[in-house]
């Protein structure tokens, strides 16, 4: 199962995402490096993939060939973390 890294939600997307595609719930980029099944933070370049480019900004869409939609599942408990953050700020600047 697809899941965007920012908020938690499934996504039906096939096994090829477009560079510019976005999730439909946050905007967040799909093909990026977050997303990727390759994506470690822990490895060099953050990146577990011997023979990718650098990537400056790891949340922004990137040309990398080597991506590859990451499998998770679905985290019911940040999505509902993002909402509420959200209804807070509206609340915030409610006229």
């Amino acid at each position: 199962m697809k899941v965007c890294y920012r908020c938690g939600k499934e996504l039906k997307v096939g096994d090829r995402v477009a560079r510019t595609a976005t999730c439909p719930h946050c905007r967040s980029y799909l093909h990026s490096c977050r997303n990727c099944a390759f994506y470690d933070p822990h490895a060099h370049n953050q990146c577990r993939e011997p023979q990718s480019e650098y990537v400056a900004d790891r949340e922004k869409a990137n040309f990398c060939d080597f991506f590859t939609f990451k499998e998770s599942k679905p985290n019911g408990k940040k999505a509902e973390e993002v909402a509420k953050a959200k209804k807070a700020w509206e609340e915030l600047f409610k006229k």
